[in-house]
């Protein structure tokens, strides 16, 4: 945000308020910025409307709950931040989006359950702060967020990240630690400008091996299944004798005709899945060994991609991703400590 004169600038927080005093609102026109935090404003009066010039708004810690229409008007308004209130995504107005000045929206500490639409329809914001809410889901529509440079939607209900995420290109800084998210779309490989992405304390078992891509300052793992997958033994279920069979038909290419074979045999057979390691020909149903492959990432440290084999025995000829020239240590001898530092650090 810019610098603004004092003169332009008031300061009124802490000050016990629960609407505007008279003799703010003799000043309206003047005043750029008008930090309000702390106070007990639990609704955004309408005389709002009277500050056209206002630059930056800060509204936070005060009970907010709703924001009247009036706001609209400040169409000068580049940084709203309302941290700390009891907004939901009733609690805007259905025009908010008309302030296409609107640069900053902090609404972190809310009680959104739903990302507000309205943000959708704004390719003037460059940085959103939706963190310890409530959300459940992101909408396909975030892809319209095209000037978007920070988003910040940590410590919410997350499970998902909707694959439009990809259409972000200017996006720099991507916080979605502290949410119940197992994977990521591989469309983050197109967030070429994207330096730092927090993960941690989600339930992510797999990274997918477009991420190696992406050329991060910064990158947190810390707290996730996969931390404990790459320090214990991983997971290999023997094959049942239904798999043995499926494997022997697909391996040897045997011919059968659907109308020979019951339903749901034909379903099961097209289920089969090829071996990751290029010289094997076997497949795998259900029963199969993962393998964890540790790529170079940018020359600065290791990232574990999980991997599928057929069998534990059959171990890749060549790495799923290519590590660097300089990194000379055969892969199954990484040392614990090693591992620890990367998934961790």
């Amino acid at each position: 945000m810019e610098t603004l004169d004092s003169e332009a600038s008031d300061d009124l927080s802490y000050c016990d308020l629960d609407s505007f005093p008279e003799v703010l609102l003799e000043r309206s026109k003047e005043i750029q910025s008008l930090q309000l935090s702390h106070n007990q404003i639990t609704i955004l009066p309408r005389s709002i409307g009277a500050f056209v010039n206002l630059i930056a708004l800060d509204l936070s810690n005060n009970g907010l709950s709703y924001i009247s229409d009036e706001i609209i008007h400040l169409k000068q308004l580049k940084t709203l931040i309302a941290r700390n209130n009891a907004l939901d995504q009733a609690a805007l107005p259905k025009e908010f989006a008309v302030l296409n000045n609107l640069e900053v929206v902090n609404f972190s500490g809310n009680n959104f359950s739903q990302f507000p639409l309205q943000l959708t329809q704004m390719p003037s914001l460059r940085r959103v702060y939706l963190g310890s809410n409530r959300l459940q889901s992101v909408p396909n529509d975030i892809k319209f967020m095209i000037g978007l440079e920070i988003l910040y939607l940590g410590g919410n209900n997350l499970t998902e990240i909707p694959a439009e995420i990809g259409h972000l290109s200017q996006l720099t800084a991507l916080n979605l630690c502290d949410n119940k998210l197992q994977s990521l779309p591989p469309t983050l490989m197109n967030l070429q400008k994207l330096q730092s992405l927090s993960l941690h304390n989600n339930s992510i078992c797999v990274l997918p091996q477009e991420i190696v891509a992406l050329d991060l300052v910064e990158l947190s793992l810390r707290n996730n299944p996969l931390v404990a997958r790459f320090v214990q033994d991983l997971v290999y279920k023997p094959p049942s004798l239904l798999e043995l069979a499926g494997r022997v038909l697909k391996t040897k290419a045997v011919q059968y005709e659907e109308s020979e074979v019951p339903r749901n045999l034909v379903d099961y057979l097209a289920s089969a899945q090829s071996c990751v390691n290029p010289r094997c020909k076997g497949v795998y149903f259900t029963s199969r060994w993962e393998h964890v492959k540790f790529v170079d990432f940018c020359g600065k440290y290791r990232v574990p991609l999980l991997q599928y084999l057929c069998a534990p025995n059959c171990t890749p000829a060549s790495p799923l991703v290519s590590l660097s020239s300089s990194d000379s240590e055969p892969e199954d001898d990484i040392p614990v400590v090693k591992m620890k530092k990367v998934l961790l650090g």
